[in-house]
Formats: structure tokens, C-alpha cells, sequence
């Protein structure tokens, strides 16, 4: 693959993190450099490593966890999808779910189709550094604009604004399936 070829490669694989990060930008308001950096952080290196990983194991992945991918994109997005909704009618100042646990869910969540790039990077030919970096890079740099646009429609409702996040996991991770 080229590098132009490369680089909207990784702008593809970065929309689910932005769009993720949008939803989270919508919740927060405390901490929200903090938590931009960390949710950034966490889907940009699980993009970059979930290539790496697959480059490297491409004849395992391809047997064993290709069938199961969009089940498990599907499991992720729903489980967060939900959790944003049921915490919208709980007295939280934001939602609860920046944990490390729930970064790690989501920066798998969001690194699969990454995961399956890796494969075809690897049956390409191509070398994987490179790619994985700018992989990486694209994806924290989207996941940090999407949570700052989702920070700049706070006039809505905050309950309204929970139960859409958690829509738009729920949606994220039926897509995932069809």
C-alpha cells in the first residue's frame, strides 16, 4: 500500500474511536483534558499495537478470532451503550466509565477492524511501523476532535445527551454485526 493509501486507511479505522469520543465528550465535565488525553491515549495505542499484534500472528487471527470479531465489537458497544443509558438516570455528575477497565474495553472495542487491517497490511507485504504509527496517531488526533465537538454541545439536556451517547454505542455496535 502506498503511504496516501495508509493514511486514509487510518482515518477509516479512526472514525469508531472519534464517534466514541464524541459521545464521551457530550458526558464530561469535570477533568476533561484529562479525560480527552486518556481516552485518546488508550484508542490511539490500541490502534497502533492491534495491527502490530494481527502483522504478526496473521495465520492464527485469520482462523481462531476473525469469525468472532464483530460479535465481540457488538458485545463491547452494547454493554458501554447501555451503561450509558442506565447511568443517565442515576444522580452522577458524569458518567463512571473512564476507568482503566472500561478504556481497555473500549480501546479494543474500537481497535478491531485496526486488528483485521494488520492481517491485510501483513498479506500485502507491507512493513508494519510505519503504518501502525500513523494508525495510532490519526486515531488519538480524531479522538481528541471528536471529544472536544462533543464538549461543545453541552446545551443540550445532559440526560438527553447520555441516552443519545449510549444510542450511538448500542448503533456502533449492532453495525458491527451487519
Amino acid at each position: 500500500m502506498s503511504p496516501a493509501e495508509i493514511f486514509i486507511l487510518a482515518l477509516a479505522l479512526s472514525i469508531d474511536a472519534c464517534i466514541v469520543s464524541f459521545t464521551y465528550g457530550l458526558c464530561f465535565d469535570k477533568e476533561r483534558l484529562k479525560n480527552s488525553v486518556l481516552l485518546a491515549g488508550f484508542t490511539g495505542g490500541f490502534q497502533a499495537l492491534m495491527p502490530v499484534i494481527a502483522y504478526f500472528l496473521t495465520s492464527f487471527v485469520k482462523e481462531f478470532i476473525s469469525p468472532w470479531a464483530s460479535a465481540i465489537v457488538f458485545t463491547i458497544f452494547v454493554f458501554l451503550g447501555i451503561k450509558f443509558i442506565k447511568e443517565s438516570f442515576e444522580k452522577k455528575a458524569a458518567p463512571s466509565c473512564i476507568s482503566p477497565a472500561c478504556l481497555f474495553l473500549i480501546g479494543v472495542g474500537t481497535s478491531i477492524d485496526a486488528f483485521s487491517a494488520g492481517i491485510s497490511l501483513s498479506l500485502s507485504g507491507n512493513l508494519i511501523l510505519k503504518p501502525a504509527l500513523l494508525i495510532g496517531l490519526v486515531t488519538a488526533v480524531n479522538s481528541l476532535l471528536g471529544f472536544a465537538l462533543g464538549g461543545k454541545l453541552k446545551f443540550f439536556p445532559s440526560r438527553g445527551l447520555e441516552i443519545f451517547a449510549g444510542l450511538i454505542l448500542i448503533f456502533l455496535g449492532v453495525k458491527a454485526l451487519l
